[in-house]
């Protein structure tokens, strides 16, 4: 085998990833520069739900994300238990031009507490940061929200792929990380954890077959507000 070069079902962790925000703020956008380096202008509203996958390795480990896309319109709101259930961390998107979407977080914020563990790994993105001219919310107002209510905070561009790869790493670091001390905690090598047990989403073929025993640690009060421009 290729140095470097692991299939794509050999991984040590499967952790699962939501994107929430209002519809057009970019999720689907988001979705596809991280996992397969695209973006489309003619991009149409998500139906229903939709995931991709992909793998990173952070420190010795290969952490394989499944990274599930919704449609933020109020029609689809039927489908959030099902769509929250297993995640243990979460993008929260809105549109840098388009202040309501800003307004929205908070509501959003609260769904996704509502239906997930209190400790979740949550990163605020701001996304269109390429749009300057049409900027509505400022970076200091993306970032004092994200310091209120201790999730992290980065503003990417799709279309440019400006920190869209950090976001998603970002976050997939650190709820490696909580999971690390949280079995060192309990007393337990994280490297010993069983694929497939307590941090997966179920198995590859049953999404929706999640073990809710896992629970993520409280990350703390924070922002990691990486690079905005």
């Amino acid at each position: 085998m290729a140095a470097g070069y692991r299939a794509d079902d050999d991984y040590d962790y499967l952790f699962k990833l939501v994107l929430i925000g209002d519809s057009g703020v970019g999720k689907s956008n988001l979705l596809s520069r991280f996992t397969r380096n695209e973006f489309s202008l003619e991009s149409k509203s998500t139906i229903g739900v939709e995931f991709a996958t992909r793998s990173i390795r952070v420190d010795d480990k290969i952490i394989k994300a499944q990274i599930w896309d919704t449609a933020g319109q109020e029609r689809y709101r039927a489908i959030t238990s099902a769509y929250y259930r297993g995640a243990v961390g979460a993008l929260l998107v809105y549109d840098v031009t388009r202040h309501v979407t800003f307004e929205n977080v908070e509501r959003w914020l609260k769904e996704l507490r509502d239906h997930t563990d209190q400790n979740i790994v949550i990163m605020l993105v701001g996304n269109k940061a390429d749009l300057r001219h049409l900027r509505a919310v400022s970076t200091e107002d993306g970032a004092a929200f994200a310091e209120r209510e201790k999730t992290y905070f980065i503003e990417t561009s799709a279309l440019e792929s400006m920190n869209v790869e950090n976001a998603f790493t970002e976050a997939l670091t650190q709820i490696y990380h909580v999971v690390s001390r949280k079995a060192l905690d309990i007393g337990d090598d994280p490297a010993a954890l069983p694929k497939g047990e307590n941090i997966n989403v179920g198995g590859k073929d049953d999404v929706s077959a999640v073990k809710k025993e896992y629970v993520v640690p409280s990350v703390g009060s924070f922002v990691v507000a990486l690079s905005f421009r």
